[in-house]
């Protein structure tokens, strides 16, 4: 069989199971309304929760930082790509998470395959929500640590397996702090009563909650007030509600320096654009003084699930800006986005292996762009299929 013959075989594949993924190409600025491939749709599909990736004041940032920095970083952190406005970065996001340090990353999954792989070693313990990110799963079946499952939200599932795993070894348990498909949010209470009853590490991906969640949107581990002894490992992205790119990971000073030291996916990459870190440090700016965008963006989400049970829609459980819409069949979710998509609404249809098999749903995204007429056009919509 030819290179290009074992290829074909496994996108034939895909297409007989209606799995084959196809990409659209945005030709406008990422909004609630925006132009894809010629057409104009209104827009329920980015993590562009708080509405800042298309913010004027943050592309002035921007700019003006490349004028002075230029484009490219030209080196990793470690050589010669570390600008000021990293380490500004750094400190700022620190600040914001109530963290002694955090360290900058070139994206959510670098950062997780990178700190797994550094604080893990053979002989370790890794426990993992079975429905984590798969940058977190991969990042734990990398560090060659022993690698266990446990029920979704489940800290009593994730007793049990703590409880077993003996006294050889370190353990660490890492979860999403909101759910990436299921848009739930993680017990994080229990879970670090868990931990400390069997004496093992908690890490967080809040690439979901970050923004949104906290008294002042620092993410999960503020919304229930937990310390950086109760989650010593903290990561979020900067892509997401921060409006811009990158990730970082925050925590002690000994958990920073160690992954400076030992987190390959920091070391052997070149760092973000130093326009990047100045853009995030006005998005910040810009979540500090502006709250409002949070308060806007939860009734937005009350006023859609009040809605959508009014339709007798399929709702998942979820008080965040991810509604999924469970459809079931990755067939059936596909026409039911193709729907909508010839209405004007991008919608996108997740399908396994994103999500469990006969799980495919409709993930809807609000942002605090939306306008409440935007919903009622979406319920309208979603009203006229038969769902």
């Amino acid at each position: 069989m030819s290179f290009n013959q074992r290829l074909q075989e496994v996108l034939d594949q895909r297409q007989k199971q209606q799995l084959y993924r196809q990409r659209k190409t945005l030709q406008s600025t990422q909004g609630p309304e925006v132009l894809v491939d010629g057409h104009s749709f209104l827009n329920f599909s980015s993590n562009d929760y708080l509405g800042l990736a298309g913010h004027p004041e943050i592309t002035a940032a921007f700019k003006t930082a490349a004028n002075q920095f230029g484009v490219g970083s030209g080196a990793s952190h470690l050589v010669c790509g570390h600008s000021s406005l990293h380490h500004q970065l750094e400190e700022a996001l620190a600040e914001f998470t109530g963290r002694p340090r955090a360290l900058l990353f070139s994206s959510g999954y670098m950062a997780n395959i990178g700190t797994l792989c550094a604080l893990l070693k053979k002989g370790d313990h890794v426990f993992e929500d079975r429905l984590n990110h798969a940058s977190l799963l991969d990042g734990g079946l990398f560090s060659g640590a022993r690698f266990q499952r446990f029920g979704h939200n489940e800290a009593d599932s994730l007793d049990e397996k703590l409880s077993k795993a003996g006294d050889e070894g370190e353990k660490l348990v890492v979860v999403d702090g909101v759910f990436s498909m299921d848009g739930d949010i993680a017990p994080l209470p229990e879970l670090v009563a868990a931990c400390q009853k069997h004496n093992a590490w908690l890490m967080v991906d809040d690439a979901h909650g970050l923004g949104l969640l906290g008294h002042s949107g620092a993410g999960t581990v503020e919304h229930f007030e937990l310390s950086v002894e109760q989650v010593p490992v903290l990561m979020g992205t900067l892509g997401k509600s921060l409006g811009t790119a990158g990730a970082f990971v925050a925590g002690s000073e000994e958990l920073i320096e160690g992954l400076i030291q030992l987190a390959r996916t920091y070391i052997y990459t070149t760092a973000l654009p130093p326009a990047v870190a100045a853009a995030t440090l006005t998005s910040l700016s810009i979540i500090n003084r502006e709250p409002q965008r949070r308060s806007h963006l939860m009734a937005l989400i009350k006023y859609f699930r009040q809605g959508a049970q009014q339709l007798g829609l399929n709702l998942m459980a979820s008080e965040t800006a991810i509604q999924p819409l469970m459809i079931g069949p990755s067939g059936r979710a596909v026409e039911v986005s193709e729907s909508l998509a010839n209405m004007g609404f991008l919608v996108g249809a997740i399908r396994p292996p994103t999500v469990p098999a006969n799980t495919a749903r409709l993930r809807i995204t609000l942002s605090a762009a939306h306008t409440q007429r935007q919903l009622d056009q979406l319920l309208e919509a979603l009203g006229s299929l038969a769902l």
